[in-house]
């Protein structure tokens, strides 16, 4: 049993969950000491946890039926619980069906608008699935796809959502596609071989570096916009600069003519960038005058 357990949290690589989850988390702190100058209560901490790890697992498994085939053929994924068999496809459906029932349950704790709202969050997290079939910039879906978490934060704790949670939303959105971006250098050769599409395969490994590096410079700029309209404290623009400082040496681990720290800069650094900005902005709400 528990070597089940292990293998389908592989599957939808449920330690990654820590790249989203503390920026949907500073969603919600926002949302409640802007709109109420209090806290988010317990239960709906809870329940945006639930409604995170239980879209996200959904999508996760979503992504792993669909590219079965790919990952079958890409002797980086070739190991993969369903394409060695290790999983069914058949027990992966099973999972997802549970995983969105999880999901709508969650959605229907927080308030009637996540609830209205749920069926569409997970059309945009189901679709990047689909779109290295037909775009080199899938990286901007997958982006998006986590983007909306703050938003939908927003929305689970007031109900409503206040159009400056955009900007958070499109930093995410520059921040995830930028460091897929990178991990995508490692699949130009079978991206080739396989007809798919992505920057790195369009422009070469030079360009889609220096690609990312812009889209991280958005991300840097985006933060320090949404903080200048909320008029957030010091803390705020010390965390920016954190991120800055990380974004900065993750894109030093990775060279055109030398990818083999890539895991380094795309595991580590990103999840020391999502839990610093929530702990500096979590400082910064707690010292802000609304």
């Amino acid at each position: 049993m528990s070597n089940r357990i292990r293998t389908v949290l592989e599957m939808i690589k449920f330690e990654h969950s820590v790249f989203a989850l503390p920026f949907a988390l500073t969603g919600a702190l926002l949302a409640a000491r802007f709109t109420w100058h209090g806290w988010p209560s317990w239960q709906q901490l809870l329940w945006i946890v639930t409604a995170m790890v239980a879209a996200r697992s959904a999508a996760m498994t979503i992504n792993r039926i669909a590219d079965v085939r790919y990952d079958k053929e890409n002797p980086r994924t070739a190991q993969r619980a369903l394409a060695t068999g290790a999983l069914s496809t058949g027990f992966a459906w099973i999972f997802t069906i549970v995983a969105v029932a999880v999901f709508f349950l969650a959605a229907w704790q927080l308030n009637p608008l996540a609830l209205k709202l749920a069926p569409l969050a997970l059309a945009i997290l189901f679709f990047y699935s689909y779109t290295k079939r037909f775009t080199n910039w899938s990286h901007l879906f997958l982006g998006f796809a986590l983007g909306i978490s703050p938003a939908a934060a927003w929305i689970a704790v007031t109900g409503h959502l206040n159009v400056r949670m955009l900007i958070l939303c499109a930093a995410v959105t520059l921040w995830v596609g930028g460091f897929d971006v990178l991990y995508a250098c490692q699949d130009v050769d079978f991206d080739r071989r396989a007809g798919l599409f992505s920057v790195p395969k369009r422009f070469g490994i030079a360009t889609a570096l220096l690609i990312a590096r812009l889209m991280h410079i958005g991300v840097v700029a985006l933060f320090a916009w949404l903080a200048a309209s909320f008029s957030l404290p010091w803390p705020a623009w010390l965390g920016i600069a954190v991120v800055a400082a990380l974004l900065a040496y993750e894109h030093s681990l990775v060279k055109a003519d030398d990818l083999s720290r890539l895991d380094a800069a795309f595991f580590a650094m990103n999840g020391y960038i999502s839990i610093s900005f929530l702990l500096f902005w979590g400082a910064a709400a707690a010292l802000w005058k609304v």
